[in-house]
């Protein structure tokens, strides 16, 4: 796998296993974290792991801190398919954006380790209780963000909290995207 060794080199994204909220309703957290600074750059709670729920995420991040070089995942929904190449229509539209999507090796959540580590952290501090219904576990999930990005320090970051170490990418979002373009035998 690629190291990271800048910020916005590589970003991490998976889904934080789906829990129910005390209305009976399933939340499922999109996480993504820019790898090198361990910045959580967003947790979103999703009714499901569409695409069409997916993507608005991804849009506005890229909209508010610019373009990562790769997105590394784990083989699930909307991230990878059993399509040729396991691409989706999400990693079809990275690839488009000039993102690399880098898969980790089926059933090696170690190889995405930082991201996992993340994970068991946000479970225990703001998913145990489930809250009460999806809106009032998102501001858990944004309270959880901000404090972890912020008061945190990171001993691998030599104390220094995500925020204070992560910087925007200084690859924009385009307005628009080239045509797609085949050759004539295709």
């Amino acid at each position: 796998l690629t190291p990271m060794t800048a910020p916005n080199e590589i970003w991490t994204a998976d889904f934080k296993g789906q829990f129910l909220t005390r209305n009976g309703l399933y939340c499922y957290p999109l996480t993504i974290v820019d790898g090198f600074s361990r910045y959580l750059l967003a947790c979103q709670g999703l009714i499901s792991t569409r695409v069409v729920l997916a993507r608005p995420v991804f849009q506005r991040l890229f909209a508010e801190y610019g373009l990562p070089q790769i997105i590394r995942t784990d083989n699930g929904v909307p991230f990878a398919t059993t399509a040729l190449g396991r691409l989706s229509l999400l990693s079809v539209w990275w690839i488009r954006l000039g993102i690399y999507p880098e898969l980790i090796e089926p059933a090696h959540p170690e190889q995405n380790g930082r991201h996992e580590r993340m994970h068991r952290t946000l479970k225990a501090e703001a998913t145990r209780p489930p809250s009460r219904n999806l809106q009032a576990q998102q501001t858990r999930f944004n309270a959880f963000r901000r404090e972890y990005n912020t008061e945190r320090p990171h001993e691998v970051l030599g104390q220094e909290t995500p925020a204070s170490i992560y910087t925007s990418s200084r690859r924009a979002l385009p307005t628009t995207l080239p045509p797609i373009e085949y050759p004539g035998h295709f």
